[in-house]
């Protein structure tokens, strides 16, 4: 049913927007909007504040989109079965729109990578071990953060349509096409959110990863 989707996207954009970072920031006096990349995500915080801020603000990210994800299944689960995954996945989704798009902060969130993180750990968790890995592999080897996420997104939707046709994914047949459109969604939004960094990466301007022990408060220029 539509109405059940349309439930879970409003479930999960409501869940969205408790931006961590954010309040975080405001707990220690600081906009984080207004500091380093501009944006109030986990890695601006770990830049800006420090380890401790951007833990604490990814935790809180992943979390709420596995809380909203959790309360999803069990609101539909015992009555549509085969179809309470992809509940789940408009959840998620709702999530990330809700921190990427605050109506409360004028729609200017985080890029939901962390909330993506979460919704991959509840969705299907294998999925999140490979990319992990990839994340970390990423990071390491060229110190580009949004490298890592950008190739994150690229590698969960493949694994999920590898994962779909081998019906992993406890979702029922025809609900697979489905299932891939909305993790289309989530790796777009995800590139789409990067693009000032694509441009970067391409140009070779884009800032390496690196952060002192207590953060660095610098204006966003």
């Amino acid at each position: 049913m539509i109405l059940n989707r349309v439930i879970c996207l409003a479930l999960g954009y409501v869940f969205g927007l408790f931006q961590t970072g954010y309040i975080y920031g405001k707990l220690h006096h600081i906009d984080i909007r207004e500091y380093g990349s501009g944006n109030a995500g986990t890695t601006n915080t770990l830049r800006t504040l420090g380890w401790k801020a951007g833990l604490i603000t990814f935790l809180g990210d992943a979390g709420k989109a596995i809380l909203a994800m959790v309360i999803a299944w069990f609101m539909f689960h015992e009555k549509y079965p085969g179809q309470a995954h992809l509940l789940e996945m408009y959840a998620g989704l709702g999530t990330v729109l809700g921190h990427n798009f605050p109506f409360y902060m004028k729609f200017k969130g985080g890029k939901g990578i962390a909330c993506t993180a979460g919704f991959l750990i509840t969705f299907y968790p294998p999925m999140a071990i490979l990319c992990l890995a990839v994340f970390v592999g990423a990071v390491a080897v060229t110190r580009y953060v949004s490298l890592g996420s950008i190739l994150v997104s690229i590698c969960f939707y493949i694994q999920l349509i590898v994962f779909g046709q081998m019906g992993y994914l406890w979702v029922d047949a025809e609900l697979l096409p489905e299932v891939y459109v909305v993790g289309a969604v989530f790796t777009v939004l995800a590139i789409w959110k990067h693009r000032a960094n694509v441009k970067r990466l391409v140009s070779g301007t884009e800032n390496k990863f690196s952060i002192t022990k207590s953060g660095s408060l610098n204006k966003t220029k």
